[in-house]
């Protein structure tokens, strides 16, 4: 394109009605260079907390399989990747100079002849979305540890997974995967990122319970010294630390280690022992039966199963079920048709520990009830149903 002079651009500002003295001196003329398709640009719009994170050197990631809609990970966050369509065409021009540093340089000169470098009508925008981390416990159950004699283990064809497997299989932010792995119990054996059998776990959790009862120990001050000790000839020192860690709080007392015990979580694998071999038991036979199979001292209470277990009130005798949370579905609309073909009409107390893991930041199960399910009262009492017919 041939360069425009002054009295060129004034004459089309004349022709445009535009009054030079209300412009900037400085005026781009804008050609096309030679390579300006732009097939080779993606622009990414970033709010300024991430672009800090790239200007500290740090790197965002994107992540998924080739069957999976992409995501995007700072190190503690995951954001859903949307194209994003714009009426106006965006162009690239290098070494663009902004109106602000045009003004700031006043001596600059009168006309920048500028090549466009490339151009494009859509963008890619970013929300930041729940982590997906349902896959993370279905990778690890794939091959459950079953403990160091299990034939299983030695001959098992499964794959494996160390922390960078699970980085590029997980669409999720490498602290929210880290602590996925620590809500899930799940431990590194030679390397690799394991759940243990949950026969395995009761087991190792029962030689630790059988021995706070023969020890007389206070539950809040279990000694890590002496379970290693007593414990290590029947288990690997580490599965015996690593229960400990499962099931209670690590402190350290006058330069001992000692664990206090989570009683509701002791008490909420009893539980999910015993009502893992019925399809439905009686309320209060299982209540009773639950009693009398945890240590000493504990108190059992239907509170402590909520997300792992549903009472049945409607039948007579009142029945429980086991039903985990973490075998619904991940995606909001599949959770909701999932529970509402368990059963039809929810209260608000029944249905929110099997909906609160899909609240988003700052979002109340309230909301996600109104959104996915109506309500109507029954015996004077609030209760949700589904929005559309459930197959």
């Amino acid at each position: 394109a041939a360069m425009r002079s002054r009295a060129e651009v004034d004459a089309t500002l004349q022709t445009a009605k535009l009054n030079p003295a209300e412009l900037l001196p400085a005026v781009h003329c804008l050609s096309f260079g030679p390579q300006a398709g732009g097939g080779e640009c993606c622009l990414l719009q970033l709010e300024p907390g991430l672009c800090a994170e790239l200007e500290a050197g740090r790197s965002l990631i994107i992540r998924g399989e080739k069957d999976e809609h992409a995501v995007l990970c700072s190190k503690d966050k995951t954001y859903d990747m949307k194209i994003a369509d714009t009426s106006n065409m965006l162009l690239f021009v290098p070494g663009c100079k902004t109106p602000e540093e045009l003004n700031a340089d006043q001596a600059s000169c009168n006309i920048i002849h500028s090549q466009i470098a490339g151009f494009s009508k859509n963008y890619w925008e970013l929300r930041r979305c729940r982590p997906k981390l349902k896959k993370l416990r279905k990778l690890l159950m794939e091959d459950p540890y079953e403990g160091p004699d299990s034939r299983k283990d030695q001959a098992s064809t499964f794959s494996k997974y160390t922390t960078e497997d699970l980085l590029s299989l997980i669409q999720a932010s490498e602290e929210e995967i880290l602590h996925q792995l620590q809500v899930i119990d799940a431990c590194k054996i030679e390397g690799y990122w394991r759940i243990l059998d949950f026969d395995y776990e009761m087991k190792l959790l029962n030689h630790v319970t059988q021995l706070i009862d023969s020890e007389s120990w206070p539950l809040s001050k279990v000694p890590l010294c002496a379970c290693l000790e007593e414990l290590g000839s029947l288990e690997p020192r580490e599965m015996i630390e690593h229960i400990l860690l499962s099931y209670g709080r690590k402190y350290v007392d006058d330069g001992e280690v000692f664990f206090e015990m989570h009683e509701d979580k002791i008490c909420r694998a009893i539980a999910q022992m015993l009502l893992q071999n019925a399809v439905k038991f009686n309320l209060s036979e299982f209540e009773e039966v639950w009693q009398q199979s945890v240590p000493e001292g504990m108190t059992t209470r239907l509170d402590q199963l909520q997300g792992l277990a549903l009472v049945d009130k409607s039948s007579r005798p009142e029945t429980i079920f086991l039903l985990k949370v973490e075998d619904l579905p991940e995606d909001n609309q599949e959770r909701f048709n999932s529970l509402f073909g368990i059963r039809e009409k929810w209260t608000e107390v029944d249905i929110t520990p099997y909906i609160q893991d899909l609240c988003a930041e700052k979002q109340t199960v309230g909301a996600l009830l109104t959104k996915y399910a109506r309500s109507s009262m029954l015996n004077g009492v609030k209760v949700y149903n589904s929005r559309r017919p459930i197959s």
